[in-house]
C-alpha cells in the first residue's frame, strides 16, 4: 500500500491513543498515579517511535494487531484504564474499518 495509507493509519493511532496519554498531566493525581502516568509516558512515547519507524501500512496493522494481544501491551492497557486514558483496544474498531476502506490487510 502507499505511503498515505501508512500516514492515516498512523495518524488515526496518534490522535486518538498516543496523543491524550501524552498530553496527559500529572496534577491532581496521587504520587503512585504520577509514577506510573511517567511510566505509560515513557512506553507511549517509545511506541510512538517504533509506529513511526514501520516501513508499511501493512506492517503498521500487522504489529497493531500484535500489540493488542502482546502481554506487555496488555499491562501497559491495564496502567492506561487505571488512569482513565484510552488505549489502542479502545480504538481497534475504527483502526480496523480505516484500515479495510483503505485495502489494507496484515
Amino acid at each position: 500500500m502507499t505511503s498515505k495509507s501508512k500516514r492515516e493509519l498512523l495518524q488515526l493511532v496518534e490522535r486518538k491513543a498516543f496523543d491524550p496519554v501524552m498530553r496527559a498531566k500529572p496534577q491532581g493525581r496521587t504520587e503512585a498515579e504520577k509514577k506510573k502516568l511517567e511510566h505509560v509516558q515513557k512506553a507511549t512515547k517509545a511506541e510512538i517511535d517504533r509506529y513511526r519507524h514501520y516501513g508499511s501500512a501493512e506492517e503498521l496493522v500487522t504489529n497493531f494487531k500484535r500489540d493488542l494481544d502482546s502481554t506487555a501491551a496488555k499491562k501497559i492497557h491495564a496502567e492506561l484504564r487505571s488512569l482513565h486514558l484510552p488505549t489502542i483496544e479502545d480504538i481497534r474498531d475504527e483502526f480496523e474499518r480505516k484500515a479495510s476502506e483503505l485495502g489494507v490487510a496484515a
